[in-house]
């Protein structure tokens, strides 16, 4: 499995720190060893921002998991991201359940995911998978988990493994056709992956674009107060928590719902999930729909032309401002 270069585990203070940045070169990614949703990382690019972001991050780290334990590894500039569903038994099987492209992001957390990735080739299909089932194999995992990759060109990076179900399973499950949950059941209960599982085909093009009550013009800062009304087209899958009267408050997550539209190709998925999102009725607290629209209409997006730099390269401000009936039409 491909590794990014860097520690070799956790890093116990500054001057460790200077010594393994400078081994392996700026710009490096401080990044908290029990850290998740892009909590406890801080990219630094020159030596001189080194200290204070590695006590910022180990500050984060402590706060949010209780454990302020830190690694450094290469930062990579402008790659995908990309990652693989595996699911594997206890009685030997294991097997990937194809790709996800992940790649539009803010503050290092996912708001637009799909599958299959726009990009991605039969060769490197099979050597990304390869090396996922192997990642799991290699630990002796049984259930359902997702390993994350960085990708560059047709060359790929070991990032992370999720040991759990992801938010945007549904695109997986949608592209299959398969109940994931379901799956990680049966495999709990001791059974082995049943056959649509071992030998799984790809189906069309799911797309899913997470709605958070937050306002990106304002640097994404999250939103709280009462939801009057919720309500989004029947002809995409809506996984959500909260319906009308519900209350936005500070003690969650600011994700409100996951929005999916299935479709015979990319495009038709990005534009019904687009109209879908437009014509939602959503009243109460500042969400980012408006800017979920836009990109999906963008020409860039539509073309695949996708990173995790995305999101830093657009006006957020302008693409956060009303909808015209123009974007319901598309």
């Amino acid at each position: 499995v491909p590794v990014v270069p860097g520690s070799e585990g956790v890093i116990d203070d500054i001057e460790e720190a200077r010594q393994v940045a400078e081994e392996i070169g700026y710009p490096v990614l401080v990044k908290a060893s029990a850290g998740g949703g892009g909590r406890g990382m801080r990219i630094v690019m020159e030596a001189d921002e080194l200290e204070r972001q590695f006590d910022a991050a180990r500050a984060e780290a402590a706060g949010a998991f209780g454990l302020a334990d830190v690694y450094i590894e290469k930062y990579v500039l402008n790659p995908r991201h990309i990652e693989f569903q595996v699911i594997a038994d206890s009685h030997g099987n294991a097997v990937h359940l194809f790709e996800r492209e992940c790649s539009i992001q803010r503050r290092h957390q996912k708001i637009i995911e799909e599958a299959p990735s726009p990009v991605m080739t039969t060769d490197l299909r099979e050597a990304m998978g390869r090396a996922a089932v192997e990642a799991g194999r290699a630990v002796g995992y049984v259930g359902a988990g997702t390993v994350e990759f960085m990708l560059i060109g047709d060359e790929f990076f070991f990032l992370e493994m999720n040991t759990r179900l992801q938010v945007e399973h549904p695109v997986t499950e949608m592209i299959t056709g398969l109940d994931l949950v379901r799956i990680q059941i049966l495999v709990a209960e001791g059974r082995p992956l049943p056959r649509d599982v071992t030998d799984p085909e790809i189906s069309g093009h799911a797309i899913e674009a997470r709605l958070y009550a937050e306002d990106p013009a304002n640097d994404f800062l999250p939103v709280t107060g009462m939801l009057h009304r919720f309500r989004v087209p029947e002809h995409v899958r809506v996984d959500s928590g909260v319906g009308d009267g519900s209350e936005i408050s500070v003690h969650y997550d600011p994700m409100i719902a996951k929005v999916v539209a299935h479709a015979p190709t990319r495009e038709e998925a990005a534009l019904t999930l687009a109209k879908a999102l437009a014509e939602a009725e959503i009243y109460g607290p500042t969400t980012n729909r408006r800017l979920l629209v836009r990109i999906l209409q963008s020409p860039e997006f539509l073309a695949g032309d996708t990173d995790t730099q995305f999101i830093d390269r657009l006006d957020v401000v302008a693409m956060s401002a009303p909808l015209t009936a123009d974007h319901r039409l598309h």
